[in-house]
């Protein structure tokens, strides 16, 4: 078979039957749990995870749970509200905000912002993200901080390892604390904790250990991105939550997932990525995506980067 962009298409009636069968047996005869908790976040992987739950167990059977913190979108908790209305489960909304206030999360990352402009203060935007189009040229993963004044007036700057590392770190505290609040609910309940993680994230490394990782069940982490766009239009998540920008919702300003981490569209990235996978002839991929071969190996070169770096992410725990 030739490479093509059908490649990507799913059964979504097959596959949806298939995860939903899949789902009651982990969770009932392996996990022997009584339903599931979703963290929504008004973003499209976690409606398709709802979606699915809501068919699998019933909407009587599982819990979503809203997790905003301060620098929230008021989207991701309107969204996830209305989620929840469209399959008719209950929903609790926990804010975070000071749990991870007590965990020093806004006051270490807040530090090494200042590293970078001293004049940054909290009631300015600011989000990291990387320059480059892969597609453009070779990049090393070089972030840089972007900040906004309440006036108006934008700043951006290489970040240096030092602050970038502590933003992460301190970041990554939000993942952490909204993961043992799922586990509250679910173990309040004898639920399992049903993940979120798409394949992008998750092969990639674009998740938290021990945080957004840290689940019982990774029901879509097999599926591109793309994939996981159809599943949510076979499975009825409102558009509203279709037609949104995946965005990380961690920074004082919105970014989106491809400005942050993955630097390409998530069409092409996800063409280009099947067409490794299956062990297509670079020249044939090339031709079907209108891309020259040296653009097709800097994408399939990065693919490799992030899998490699990222893998103690997906590793379990040393044993001496």
């Amino acid at each position: 078979m030739k490479f093509s962009r059908e490649l990507i298409k799913l059964d979504c009636e097959k596959v949806v039957a298939e995860l939903t069968e899949t789902l009651k047996e982990q969770v009932y005869n392996q996990l022997r749990r009584h339903g599931a908790v979703v963290g929504t976040s008004g973003g499209i992987d976690s409606a398709v995870v709802a979606g699915l739950c809501a068919r699998a167990f019933g909407p009587e059977r599982m819990a979503g749970i809203l997790l905003p913190d301060k620098d929230s979108s008021p989207d991701s908790k309107k969204l996830g509200i209305e989620l929840a209305g469209k399959f008719g489960y209950p929903y609790e909304i926990n804010d975070v905000t000071e749990g991870l206030r007590g965990a020093g999360c806004y006051e270490y990352r807040d530090s090494a912002f200042q590293q970078v402009f001293a004049e940054w203060r909290e009631g300015w935007k600011a989000k990291i993200v990387l320059p480059a189009n892969i597609l453009d040229s070779d990049r090393l993963n070089v972030y840089r901080l972007a900040i906004e004044s309440p006036d108006g007036e934008k700043k951006e700057k290489r970040l240096p390892l030092k602050a970038y590392l502590q933003i992460v770190a301190a970041s990554n505290m939000k993942q952490r604390i909204r993961m043992l609040t799922l586990y509250y609910h679910a173990e309040a309940r004898n639920y399992a904790v049903i993940g979120t993680a798409n394949k992008n994230e998750y092969d990639q490394g674009f998740f938290v250990k021990y945080g957004d990782g840290g689940v019982d069940i990774k029901p879509i982490a097999q599926f591109y991105k793309t994939q996981i766009f159809q599943l949510a239009e076979y499975l009825g998540v409102p558009e509203s939550i279709q037609k949104r920008t995946p965005t990380t919702d961690t920074y004082p300003a919105e970014v989106s997932q491809e400005e942050f981490f993955f630097g390409l569209k998530f069409m092409t990235m996800d063409l280009l990525w099947l067409g490794k996978e299956e062990r297509y002839p670079k020249e044939e991929v090339a031709e079907v995506m209108g891309l020259e071969v040296e653009q097709v190996e800097r994408v399939w070169n990065d693919l490799d980067r992030k899998e490699r770096t990222t893998e103690y992410l997906r590793a379990a725990p040393l044993g001496i």
